[in-house]
């Protein structure tokens, strides 16, 4: 696996992210490519506009040009690496793609947005059929959008869009906010152990629908225990965590800790957010913070391994 991969995928739907426009969805829409999970496929499956697939794809091009989707990110951010998925197009996929991206603020409209100044990201690459391509991102661009463009037409499963969230939150001067959330910015720096599922899924939007949306380590045989840190969206004063080991019914840590730093863990003093705490399964638990020293990341440690569904840090960012 690149080590993008394990960044957040700021495009994904669950995020928030969308297929704005494209420049034709006749045989597969075009709001597959950010659907969360792999693509699926039943052969021999037929509707009315041909063999069902699950992903973008276009009608066989008879003029100049080529296809194109307009991609909103869920989160802005720097984009790290892109990933396109051909997964189960193997005589309709296209033989070429690139990538642009752009920063562009507020809610634009698609003719806004292919009016916008656009950045090669991807140049063109050769595909191929029923594959995934990796593509690093070299600089510091802070997107908004990107968008997909392959040569001449044809079928794309996912596009997965992998960075490091950075989102505006002057919207949110002078009043409180998740510090944590990854949709403010919040993203996992460090963790013990992913055996089962991501991290990310812990700082992740909404309510987790199953324990595979959550967090879950493997079965510990030693006298350690599981955690993992957060980078905060920024610079703030935790009060109030939420600690949520909902669908963990047999695998639910027993106890949790939470332990804040200013600046990076290691090199700055440990701050006691709150100490080690028995935990139900399949609970949400809320538990206020005393410390108001501010912190910049928190490390979550799990007595002694389990999962968890979603972490909620709540709070005020510093000036």
């Amino acid at each position: 696996m690149t080590r993008f991969t394990t960044l957040p995928d700021l495009a994904l739907r669950t995020l928030g992210g969308a297929v704005v426009a494209a420049s034709d969805e006749s045989f597969a829409e075009k709001e597959s490519l950010v659907r969360p999970g792999r693509p699926g496929f039943r052969p021999e499956t037929f509707g009315h506009k041909g063999q069902v697939y699950d992903g973008w794809e276009t009608r066989r091009r008879r003029a100049p040009g080529h296809d194109w989707a307009l991609v909103r990110l869920g989160v802005p951010g720097v984009i790290r690496g892109v990933v396109i998925d051909t997964a189960w197009f193997k005589g309709n996929y296209p033989p070429y793609a690139t990538v642009e991206a752009a920063r562009v603020e507020g809610h634009p409209s698609p003719d806004e947005l292919a009016a916008a100044s656009w950045t090669e990201i991807v140049p063109r690459a050769a595909l191929k059929g029923d594959a995934e391509h990796h593509f690093e991102v070299a600089g510091e661009l802070h997107a908004t959008h990107v968008r997909l463009n392959i040569f001449p037409d044809g079928g794309v499963a996912r596009l997965r869009v992998h960075g490091e969230p950075r989102p505006d939150l002057s919207v949110y001067d002078g009043l409180g906010l998740d510090l944590a959330a990854l949709a403010n910015g919040g993203i996992v720096t460090g963790c013990s152990d992913d055996f089962y599922s991501a991290p990310h899924n812990v700082i992740a939007p909404g309510l987790a629908r199953h324990q595979a949306e959550g967090w879950e380590t493997a079965r510990r045989r030693d006298d350690g225990n599981d955690w993992l840190v957060i980078r905060l969206a920024g610079r703030g004063v935790p009060r109030l965590a939420e600690i949520d080991t909902t669908n963990l019914l047999f695998n639910a840590p027993a106890a949790v800790a939470l332990t804040g730093f200013d600046g990076e863990p290691g090199t700055a003093a440990p701050v006691e957010l709150l100490p080690r705490t028995r935990l139900q399964p399949d609970t949400p638990h809320r538990f206020r913070l005393a410390a108001a020293t501010p912190v910049t990341h928190v490390r979550v440690d799990i007595h002694p391994d389990g999962g968890l569904a979603r972490v909620r840090l709540h709070g005020h960012l510093t000036p």
